[in-house]
């Protein structure tokens, strides 16, 4: 929904499970009508549409997304937005870093993002730019060294911008701006502010205008890369990150690095005791959130302001009588109207301050709601779904408003 001349607001659809088409148009009917009526019956209502490689491909060009469209025009409703990280299974079985998979080192991950593209061209309306979020290139894991790291960048970023060739064209003919959002995370390739904005100087821009030399001179070249990679900006993980949003906002603001999207999400966070003793309570409120399908990594900060990754809970579970470590910041996103769980905090506080830059010095036109763990939350913080999802997008309008 539109809470400004220019500012979409939404929630992301991957909250629901399906990976084929007829279950993803299922879900929209089933929550997505119910909460266009609650939250804006008389305007029309964003979606923000998460399609699998397999629901893509269902989908299609031609009549299904044409009966897409009409559906979407004849109750009020508007793509502007989509999730195209996930290309599998999101829901169910254990993900885990099968989420970077296939990343953008493989043609998989182009011809996935191209069509999604090519669909979202289809279903923008006449005068918005669209976004689509996707990997942060790959995951660190994979890669055992910095070569190795450095060569899985460069394949990526080749791979990158024959999509911007493709956007760049849609443009052209279409004058629509599409842009594609790389969403940096705990162990991705892209994890941080420093780690983007060394790949848009190092790898994305030289290569980018080396790409187009012959058809651009270089201040086009690199406006077009500018102008079709943008950065997601999840409020989740960059807390994680222990990044705070003012910082971060005004880094990628002096570097041009643009955000296209930012996901609105919520981490868990806690100061840990100083005797080991005492430390047992946190481990068992912590070990309540221990899944098998997600990643939750967790990043620690010592006594001495170093941080420490841990790839998932367990691992961090496993030295948490470390005396040394005395915070914890862990990768689950949980409800943006709470604000703790028993012992344990959220980083709403952080999120609070991101929506009030945005208020203030907006950066972006899209904004959209990430909390997909509904179905993993703990027993004490699962609620109805459509009640809950309402619940986030009015917290987040309130946050919006000009106090």
């Amino acid at each position: 929904m539109q809470i400004s001349d220019q500012q979409h607001l939404t929630y992301c659809t991957n909250i629901h499970p399906g990976e084929n088409w007829q279950a993803v148009f299922n879900s929209l009917e089933r929550y997505v009508l119910p909460i266009k009526e609650k939250l804006s019956p008389d305007q029309p209502f964003g979606i923000g549409l998460r399609l699998s490689n397999k629901a893509s491909q269902e989908l299609g060009g031609g009549e299904p997304l044409e009966a897409f469209r009409n559906w979407l025009d004849e109750h009020g409703c508007y793509v502007f937005t989509m999730n195209g990280f996930p290309y599998g299974e999101f829901h169910g079985d254990s993900v885990k870093e099968k989420v970077h998979h296939p990343d953008w080192t493989t043609r998989e991950r182009v011809y996935y993002t191209i069509r999604l593209a090519n669909q979202l061209s289809a279903l923008l309306p006449e005068g918005m730019d669209g976004g689509i979020s996707t990997s942060p290139l790959s995951y660190k894991l994979w890669h055992e060294d910095i070569a190795e790291r450095e060569t899985a960048i460069v394949r990526s970023t080749e791979h990158l911008l024959e999509v911007v060739d493709h956007l760049f064209d849609i443009e052209e003919r279409t004058g629509q701006h599409i842009h594609i959002d790389l969403e940096p995370e705990p162990d991705g390739l892209l994890e941080d502010s420093r780690e983007t904005i060394d790949y848009w100087q190092r790898w994305l821009l030289p290569m980018g205008i080396e790409h187009f030399a012959g058809r651009l001179h270089i201040q086009e070249a690199e406006s077009v890369i500018r102008r079709h990679v943008n950065l997601c900006y999840d409020a989740c993980h960059f807390a994680v990150e222990y990044e705070s949003p003012e910082e971060a906002i005004r880094l990628f603001r002096e570097q041009g690095i643009q955000i296209g999207k930012v996901q609105i999400s919520s981490a868990i966070k806690s100061l840990l005791p100083e005797k080991k003793k005492e430390r047992q309570k946190f481990k068992k409120q912590f070990e309540v959130f221990n899944e098998s399908t997600y990643l939750h990594q967790v990043i620690a900060r010592d006594i001495n302001e170093r941080l420490i990754n841990y790839p998932d809970l367990p691992d961090a579970l496993a030295e948490i009588d470390d005396l040394d470590l005395k915070e914890w910041r862990m990768h689950f996103h949980v409800p943006l109207f709470i604000d703790h769980y028993h012992d344990l905090k959220s980083t709403q506080d952080e999120v609070i301050r991101l929506l009030d830059i945005q208020r203030r010095e907006p950066f972006t036109n899209h904004l959209e709601v990430e909390t997909y763990t509904w179905e993993v939350l703990p027993k004490g913080l699962q609620k109805d779904l459509k009640e809950s999802i309402e619940r986030e997008l009015e917290w987040v309008k309130e946050q919006m408003l000009d106090t």
